[in-house]
């Protein structure tokens, strides 16, 4: 794989940490601030929606550029948001510097999967997703831990300065790995597609088929992912010094998955989404209904984390192919599916805790997300193979 694809890997695992960092930063910060940790909880929640909201924003507006510039922007934009987030002792100012952080991931993540799909070969992209999202599961494995145990030594500011400081070596890399030619054809090119004719493609029903199944996978995992603290110390009967093993595993296992899958999805992805989707849909289960026995949480969590990476991946590795037709704006689209999950799948979740389903009612909804994905595709099941068969 190119050297490009591994600098801007360094940029995701920065802001995948930051994404996901403040789970353990909320009552520092709470207490910081003289807000209630209720209200902090909304800094999650803007960083979400800004993902989502952003995605197609920031590459539209990023469509004019080349992408070594679209993306070093959005990697320096993103560490002054730190740096202002730092400096702040306003909460409301805090909140804003989420939100534009979030755009600024958005887009890079946007045209980053878009610019990896150009620096290969079209037999080779599902290889170059997986380089590109082994930052994120390795922002989960050593950043969001690292980033929790900082925090908790130095303060959640020590925290902000340190994703800030490790967005420059990852603009260096991308200034100098990024290849100047990369990127949109010249406005007057004849290759160059216009961007309502890139919006259109959002009407392509295979392309809404994967960007939809996408997203209920995506929900599944962060659904149950969000919520495995109080399994790990209340159902299993666990320590609170597991909770981080527990989250390592599951990163673990998500860089195993995502890294095999890489492989497979460019050359069988039918057989990633039919074998494993029924194996991830039976592994929420087999967690929900062994999760008392700490062996076996263990053991399956790992696997969920793989099984959830391998079929995500896949899945948004398809939107991109789906959404050829759409060279600037596809990454957008893999981007928004991707976070619609990660946003909807936890406030599902945090509904069957209210309801009274217990600690493990988000594993079962985890369970049901990827079931009604399966049920989904099953009567397109022809479509979908006929599809992936001619890409292979």
């Amino acid at each position: 794989m190119p050297l490009p694809l591994y600098l801007l890997a360094v940029a995701i695992f920065a802001m995948g940490t930051s994404e996901f960092m403040l789970a353990g930063l909320l009552p520092d910060i709470a207490a910081s601030l003289d807000v209630p940790v209720g209200a902090a909880g909304l800094l999650t929640t803007a960083f979400a929606a800004g993902m989502i909201v952003g995605a197609p924003l920031a590459a539209a507006l990023a469509r004019r550029w080349p992408a070594r510039a679209s993306l070093l922007n959005f990697v320096l934009v993103f560490a002054v948001a730190h740096v202002a987030g730092v400096l702040t002792t306003s909460f409301p100012v805090l909140l804003g510097t989420r939100v534009i952080a979030a755009l600024a991931n958005a887009g890079f993540l946007a045209v980053a999967l878009s610019t990896a799909t150009a620096l290969v070969a079209a037999d080779q992209k599902g290889r170059a997703l997986a380089v590109l999202l082994s930052g994120t599961t390795v922002a989960t494995i050593v950043g969001v831990p690292g980033g929790a145990a900082l925090g908790t030594v130095l303060g959640w500011r020590a925290t902000f300065w340190a994703i800030a400081l490790l967005c420059l070596p990852a603009a260096v890399g991308v200034l100098k790995g990024v290849p100047a030619r990369v990127g949109p054809p010249p406005r007057d090119s004849p290759a160059r597609s216009s961007l309502r004719d890139e919006i259109a493609q959002l009407a392509m029903p295979r392309l809404l088929l994967v960007m939809l199944l996408g997203a209920l996978v995506n929900a599944a995992t962060f659904a149950t992912f969000t919520y495995l603290a109080p399994i790990v110390t209340d159902t299993a009967g666990l320590s609170r010094l597991w909770v981080p093993v527990v989250l390592v595993l599951f990163g673990v296992g998500s860089l195993a998955g995502v890294t095999v899958a890489g492989r497979l999805s460019d050359q069988r992805p039918g057989i990633v989404v039919a074998v494993g989707g029924p194996l991830l849909s039976l592994g929420w289960v087999a967690l929900a209904a062994l999760a008392t026995r700490p062996v076996a949480l263990l053991l399956l969590v790992f696997v969920q984390g793989a099984l959830s990476f391998a079929l995500g991946s896949t899945l948004i590795a398809r939107v991109l192919h789906e959404a050829a037709g759409a060279p600037t704006m596809g990454g957008s689209y893999a981007t928004a599916a991707l976070n619609i999950g990660a946003a909807g799948g936890p406030v599902v979740a945090a509904a069957t805790l209210e309801a009274g389903a217990g600690d493990l009612g988000p594993v079962w909804l985890s369970g049901l997300l990827v079931a009604a994905a399966l049920l989904i595709a099953l009567p397109l099941r022809r479509v979908i193979a006929l599809r992936f068969r001619a890409i292979r």
